[in-house]
């Protein structure tokens, strides 16, 4: 009996000690692409009415896979985004261009971009925003009679 108790307790033991030993540590060699933005915000500030906003966001691929930006889509039709339509390679750069209309759309303005990839993470977000100053109305012309 106490020879059996002995054994119990080292095959316990050994089981244990095997258990706490077992940490899972994984790494990867797998390629991937990774996006890495300069700012992911723009303000405008105050612009008047009328005028095309625009701003280029700059952004790295810090993986080592090709970045692929399969789609950029804006919160709304008043905002346009073009962007880096070819695979960026490791270390090289793109950009995304939005481009505001503010064309009848006086008063505060918040946008976002929204960023498609095929990176880690798979999804970024851009936000532009300002205050466009209403165009003033125009005067019509006064015709004087002779």
């Amino acid at each position: 009996m106490k020879n059996f108790i002995i054994l119990s307790t080292i095959i316990f033991g050994l089981n244990y000690a095997g258990f706490a030993q077992t940490e899972k540590v994984t790494l990867t060699t797998e390629a991937q692409a990774k996006i890495s933005l300069e700012k992911k915000s723009h303000d405008f500030g105050s612009i008047e009415e009328g005028v095309q906003a625009t701003v280029t966001f700059t952004f790295k691929n810090t993986g080592n896979a090709p970045l692929i930006l399969n789609s950029v889509k804006a919160s709304c039709g008043c905002t346009t985004p073009k962007w880096t339509k070819e695979p960026i390679a490791p270390g090289a750069e793109g950009q995304v261009t939005a481009i505001y209309n503010s064309k009848g759309r006086p008063g505060i303005f918040t946008k976002t971009i929204t960023i498609k990839h095929n990176g880690v993470g798979g999804t970024e977000f851009l936000t532009i925003r300002g205050n466009v100053n209403r165009a003033p109305e125009p005067v019509p012309p006064t015709v004087v009679a002779p």
